[in-house]
């Protein structure tokens, strides 16, 4: 059995930036024990992987809901179903997730929705293939709060839910601990303007959960919603869509308060322009909240959302990508490249985006991958072309490796 071997690209990018002289990686017991240049040569007995192409760490998803398939809400596969669908039919959408995912060089995913806790089962597949997988479990939202349908609702006027709530998640091991700040365009009803919890119990919580060694990452669609995460002290914004009466652009004194708190940031940026429905087919309450805050061109508002996130770079906050694969048809799983590309789209330079889908998500998930770096996981993944010249080419993947384990391309 070969257990030291490398891979070498005239290309690579380490996690950080472009190696102007390729890269020969070495790789032994499932990490990076060696990057040299390719021009290296390895000794005779080590086996080496000749590739064309780019040669970087398999990406970081920093947002997905492996138990959907991506369906329509209401239909088998969607969140909805999820929440009280049988636990083996929910196990087959989270393993045929994970195959999506790890066939588009995602090799490590953070699910921050789940139902029934059954994303925590499927931690450990590493060695089938499959991405390493970091998971919150239920969110915490209010009585029909967004989401309610997981299992995650809590009155906070109730003596001790808050606790129980996170203790609950304690004892079955998450990895971290994701609450509804505001409402959420899935979930009809829900105030997706406004904050579902007060600072105080919010607060609480975040206490609650840090003192079990649990980091917190809040849904925040809304500017009031961010507001009160981030008084409240939790760790990372999701979505920061910054959604207003009237407008959806990030306020100067929320991205200073962000940037002086020092929380991370996942934008969820892109979708698969051929999956979105027709304005027409929209559901009313969306209809009715795309009026609310003035949007009435989806393609101008995603080009503005794009440019929104140079605002997070300038102020100095910490960016990740994740796609929020799986919530909606528009994001399938595997596709978190174009989260990276509209990054670029929005102005932010190659290498820092690309940062955003491996160093830096890597390291805010707590894992050991995400750069060509002696020590590092070898989780790998080259794509089809220079990937410095044409970022297309991070959606055309000719290898992944798990932990060193070669996976199996369709």
């Amino acid at each position: 059995m070969v257990t030291r071997w490398a891979v070498r690209s005239a290309r690579a990018f380490d996690g950080e930036r472009f190696l102007p002289d390729g890269a020969t990686v070495l790789v032994e017991g499932g990490r990076v024990v060696g990057v040299e240049a390719a021009a290296f040569r390895p000794p005779d007995d080590v086996p080496v992987a000749e590739v064309d192409g780019t040669l970087l760490p398999g990406l970081v998803d920093c947002h997905v809901h492996l138990v959907a398939s991506g369906a329509f809400p209401g239909t088998p596969g969607s969140l909805e179903w999820a929440g009280t669908a049988e636990s083996a039919a929910v196990d087959e959408v989270v393993t045929d997730s994970l195959r999506a995912q790890v066939a588009a060089g995602v090799t490590s995913v953070r699910d921050l929705g789940d139902g029934a806790y059954r994303v925590l089962e499927h931690r450990g597949r590493e060695a089938e293939g499959l991405p390493r997988v970091v998971a919150a479990g239920p969110p915490i939202t209010i009585p029909l709060g967004h989401c309610w349908f997981l299992g995650g609702d809590v009155d906070p006027d109730e003596p001790g839910a808050l606790d129980r709530a996170v203790a609950e998640r304690a004892e079955r091991g998450v990895d971290l601990v994701k609450v509804m700040a505001s409402g959420g365009f899935l979930t009809p009803g829900s105030d997706q303007l406004g904050a579902q919890f007060d600072a105080g119990p919010l607060r609480h919580l975040v206490g609650a959960a840090h003192e079990a060694g649990l980091r917190v990452v809040a849904h925040t669609h809304s500017v009031a919603g961010a507001e009160v995460a981030l008084e409240a002290g939790v760790d990372g914004l999701e979505h920061f869509t910054c959604m207003a009466e009237g407008g959806a652009d990030p306020p100067a004194a929320l991205l200073a308060q962000a940037a002086a708190a020092g929380v991370t940031v996942c934008p969820t940026l892109g979708h698969d322009p051929a999956r979105l429905p027709p304005v027409s087919a929209m559901p009313p309450h969306i209809l009715g909240m795309l009026e609310r805050i003035g949007i009435t061109d989806r393609d101008e508002h995603f080009a503005r959302a794009a440019a929104n996130t140079v605002q997070l770079r300038k102020h100095g906050i910490r960016v990740v990508s994740g796609l929020d694969a799986g919530a909606m048809p528009a994001k399938p799983h595997g596709h978190l490249w174009r989260s990276v590309a509209e990054l670029v789209r929005g102005g932010w330079p190659v290498e820092e985006a690309l940062a955003t889908a491996t160093s830096v998500a890597a390291e805010d998930c707590g894992i050991d991958a995400g750069r060509l770096a002696a020590g590092r996981l070898a989780d790998l993944l080259v794509v089809d072309g220079d990937l410095a010249a044409d970022l297309t080419a991070l959606s055309r993947p000719l290898a992944v490796w798990v932990g060193g384990v070669s996976v199996s391309l369709p």
